[in-house]
């Protein structure tokens, strides 16, 4: 099969979107099938994968509690064209559909066999939604829809009053599985965090304030904490005679993930909201790692309620403390936890997540069915950019 996918978000960016798409081409491409993606790319030199295709360097726009980096408007457009009249798929895979981005005009550009997979946990007020009475239209145009979870079906629900399948995020366990750990990480009791530090919602903040009330109870721990952005300014908030129990590694690679989470004791995912699934919980759960993560709906969902990792009161320092020690306490516990996640993080493999999606790909077109240029995209164009919508040429 030949299998077009967008990526609504700028590729050599990290984020669990493109991460997600990238793995499932992986996965598709193993499986023997034809895999292009269009992406925005702030650097054509900076992808190295070859079934990846640039549509053009993105802009910064707020969204859902982040900065994301999109691209739209009538150059976009012309590429998005170019790009579907250079292949002919057999059917069309566009991620976040419902935003100003690829995704969107693709869906607006196209016609024959399109699913969209939606991502998003937003509330109503949220901006990047005010435009849903102009998407509606489009969005009908998809054969299927897939949400990653309950939650982000929700929000589906809530803004378009459409509905959609769940299909979790998939990743690969055994990559996770067969990580080596890092000994130069392992020592004491290590606490690890990952995520981008300029992301208030990603929680390091909630995080920082616990460390007091932790290390009173457990002299020996340490936090190691991983993600792209400036450690100088987070050890600012940190009384300097702990200062030392912090150590900052900057943005990891795939395999250095890995490892990190085979080498940590505990990891914490302190997220204060915008989260619809939660992808790190599942890596971390392939790789036996215990996990206390925040109360937030769909981590509750994807740790099993408690059977794979535990949660904390979202927000509360004073719980997630509380909760840390408990489990430093409890080594039958942590043991315990350990082995059920290795259980639960199957059901996110790709062998069980891709078949699904390829079965809604095989019932969303008609025998010989292709993806086609439909002739009225131009007048969607227009519409929107008379809405304002087009900041690309701003």
């Amino acid at each position: 099969m030949r299998i077009g996918i967008v990526s609504p978000y700028a590729w050599d960016v990290p984020g669990g979107v493109q991460a997600n798409i990238k793995d499932h081409a992986t996965y598709l491409l193993s499986e023997g099938h034809h895999v292009s993606v269009l992406a925005p790319a702030i650097s054509e030199e900076s992808i190295s994968e070859d079934f990846v295709v640039s549509a053009g360097k993105p802009v910064a726009i707020p969204y859902n509690g982040a900065v994301a980096r999109v691209l739209f408007g009538p150059v976009a457009a012309s590429r998005v064209r170019q790009w579907l009249a250079q292949n002919e798929f057999d059917v069309l895979h566009l991620h976040e559909p419902a935003i100003p981005s690829l995704s969107l005009l693709a869906c607006a550009i196209a016609e024959g066999p399109m699913i969209g997979t939606f991502h998003a946990a937003a509330p109503k007020q949220k901006v990047a939604f005010v435009i849903a009475p102009l998407l509606e239209p489009i969005i009908e145009k998809l054969r299927a829809r897939i949400a990653v979870s309950e939650v982000a079906r929700e929000t589906l629900t809530i803004h378009l009053e459409t509905d959609a399948i769940v299909i979790p995020n998939g990743i690969d366990v055994k990559f996770f599985q067969r990580a080596e750990p890092d000994k130069s990480w392992q020592r004491d009791f290590t606490i690890g965090f990952i995520g981008r530090f300029s992301e208030p919602r990603k929680g390091l903040e909630v995080l920082i304030k616990a460390i007091p009330e932790i290390v009173k109870s457990i002299p020996n721990a340490r936090f190691l904490i991983a993600g792209p952005g400036e450690g100088l300014d987070v050890m600012q908030s940190v009384s300097p005679n702990l200062r030392h129990k912090l150590e900052f590694l900057g943005r990891l690679s795939e395999s250095e993930k890995a490892s990190f989470f085979k080498s940590i004791d505990l990891y914490v995912a302190p997220n204060t909201g915008g989260e619809s699934f939660g992808i790190i919980l599942a890596e971390a759960m392939a790789s036996g790692t215990v996990i206390l993560a925040s109360d937030l709906p769909a981590f509750v969902h994807v740790l099993g309620s408690g059977k794979y990792g535990e949660t904390f009161t979202n927000e509360d320092s004073h719980d997630l403390a509380r909760r840390v020690i408990s489990l430093f306490k409890d080594e039958q516990r942590r043991d315990t936890l350990s082995i059920s996640a290795k259980i639960g993080a199957e059901r996110f493999d790709w062998s069980s997540v891709g078949p699904e999606i390829m079965n809604v790909y095989l019932h969303s077109r008609g025998e010989g069915e292709k993806v086609t240029i439909g002739s009225d995209s131009r007048n969607w164009l227009r519409l929107f950019n008379r809405e304002g919508t087009n900041s690309e040429e701003r």
